[in-house]
């Protein structure tokens, strides 16, 4: 099993910027790909970035590419999301996702672990 913790979200104003944090633990050898999607009431859980752990490849959903940045940091199994120029529709629940795939798809299904979320809200 493979644990994952996020941190980091918030109230903010639009243009602020915001930086998340994905703790893993357990098992991290056995996955290759940490993601973020977000959801808010009523949508499906969308798509934010995705890191691969050894290569560092990321990828981005359009609507966040270009002020949006994923990292990690191997020593600390930590990925980070940095947010920037935030918008009032980047306001969701903010997911950190494991996947044992080394190239996953952009869907829910193709994660295997997922955390427990962190608000961010952004008001305009």
């Amino acid at each position: 099993q493979v644990q994952l913790v996020e941190s980091g979200g918030g109230l903010v104003q639009a243009g602020d910027s915001l930086r998340l944090t994905c703790a893993a633990s357990g098992r991290t050898f056995s996955v290759y790909t940490v993601g973020w999607f977000r959801q808010t009431p009523g949508k499906e859980r969308e798509f934010v970035a995705r890191i691969h752990w050894s290569s560092g490849i990321t990828n981005y959903a359009d609507s966040v590419k270009g002020r949006f940045t994923i990292s990690r940091d191997n020593a600390k199994n930590t990925v980070y999301l940095q947010m920037n120029s935030l918008k009032p529709e980047d306001t969701a629940n903010y997911y950190c996702a494991a996947s044992r795939a080394v190239v996953p798809g952009n869907s829910r299904s193709d994660y295997d672990y997922w955390g427990q979320g962190t608000q961010v809200t952004v008001s305009s």
